[in-house]
């Protein structure tokens, strides 16, 4: 028993030089595959971030946004990341912060055409 451990381990040394090419490719196939998951996952979602962020910064008073909550109201004073919206007929006030804005309802003449 002791002698076939022995042979196996004296076999070792000779199997890794053969093993290193595979070890290349290898590499090269991970580096891939993480350059693959970085521009098809990770880059788009930064992008479509960056354009979240930009769209909040961008509010103003006066513009009609909705929440995440559905909730669909004007801009009457901005402070800081909280927002004053007046929502409805009775004309209720809201208190909610920047973060919450999921869109800011423009009309179409404002915004340029795209081609």
């Amino acid at each position: 028993m002791f002698g076939t451990c022995l042979n196996y381990l004296e076999a070792a040394p000779e199997a890794t030089p053969a093993a290193g090419g595979s070890t290349w490719i290898t590499l090269v196939l991970l580096v891939g595959m993480i350059a693959v998951f970085y521009y098809f996952i990770i880059r788009p979602q930064k992008k479509q971030e960056k354009q979240v962020a930009e769209m909040r910064d961008s509010i103003t008073v006066g513009d009609e946004i909705i929440t995440i909550g559905g909730i669909i109201g004007t801009v009457l004073i901005i402070r800081d990341d909280k927002l004053m919206i007046e929502t409805g007929n009775d004309k209720t006030k809201l208190t909610i912060l920047r973060s919450s804005v999921k869109t800011v309802l423009r009309d179409e003449e404002e915004e340029p055409k795209e081609k």
